[in-house]
């Protein structure tokens, strides 16, 4: 038991406490005596999302595209409750598949909450010592310490990127050094190939106009400049818009929308891949 330990026991305790959504851990009781620490909350059956991408589940394919978007979606939602809904608002700064686990629906619930900042009104962002995941953490967060909500957004990035592709943040390549999975993706996007982004584990299962929104949606979290991110409440409308249009062939370089229905030519031009840029 160290005061780092200690620290993080009593954020997570106090977080999950103060927080109720259906895509967050509820708290269900803790214990502190000796140098024992328990949190108690629901089990969950699913175990969690990195064990289904990378890890001991991953062969079994048990995330098809509709449960891959739906854990999207719903990790989605309990970030932007952090962010917009919670009083005070609440950074997470360690998202991460390890800490979206899944219950028996394999509905997302976002964990471990003990790196966890309260943001008091008025203020929009802190200054800190770096904690988080490598290849998650934003860079003006990894480089200055400057953390904000759209730290999370940034992560949310990554991690929708390797929701899509179970492609892991970082990757080490053979010559020792390492590429980050929007470098990975990058190249990929520019040629419109987004095929070759999906997990080749779901055999082709997957719809493709859904594909391409939720990639620019990706895109769009990990902007290298945090004020050109959006916030987490935009990127749901974003995400469950696709979903709604999944059905729907569109096209987003050539198609036009129609002009009285202006909800979907503000998601068109976002998405608009042709005029992507890369920076």
């Amino acid at each position: 038991m160290s005061a780092k330990a200690e620290m993080e026991f009593a954020v997570e305790v106090e977080i999950l406490g103060r927080v109720r959504h259906k895509n967050l851990l509820g708290l269900r009781g803790f214990y502190a005596g000796g140098d024992e620490r328990l949190i108690v909350y629901d089990y969950m059956p699913n175990h969690s999302l990195i064990t289904h991408l990378h890890g001991q589940l991953a062969s079994d394919c048990l995330l098809d595209w509709t449960r891959r978007m739906n854990i999207a979606i719903g990790s989605a939602e309990g970030l932007a409750y952090l962010h917009h809904k919670a009083n005070p608002h609440i950074i997470h700064r360690d998202i991460k598949a390890s800490n979206v686990l899944l219950d028996k629906e394999f509905q997302a619930k976002v964990a471990d909450f003990g790196f966890a900042k309260l943001i008091p009104d008025g203020v929009t962002h802190l200054t800190t010592r770096v904690k988080g995941t490598l290849g998650y953490l934003a860079p003006e967060y990894a480089m200055w310490g400057k953390v904000s909500e759209s730290c999370d957004v940034y992560s949310f990035g990554i991690l929708l990127l390797e929701i899509i592709s179970s492609k892991k943040p970082l990757e080490k390549l053979r010559g020792g050094g390492k590429r980050d999975i929007v470098q990975w993706v990058t190249p990929y996007i520019q040629k419109g190939a987004f095929d070759h982004i999906v997990d080749p584990r779901l055999k082709g299962k997957f719809d493709r106009t859904q594909l391409k929104s939720t990639i620019m949606v990706a895109i769009r979290c990990t902007d290298g400049n945090p004020e050109n991110r959006p916030n987490m409440m935009e990127v749901v409308d974003w995400l469950k818009g696709g979903l709604k249009r999944r059905t729907k062939e569109v096209s987003y370089v050539e198609d036009k929308v129609d002009e009285d229905d202006q909800n979907d030519t503000d998601y068109e031009e976002i998405f608009e891949v042709e005029n992507f840029n890369m920076k």
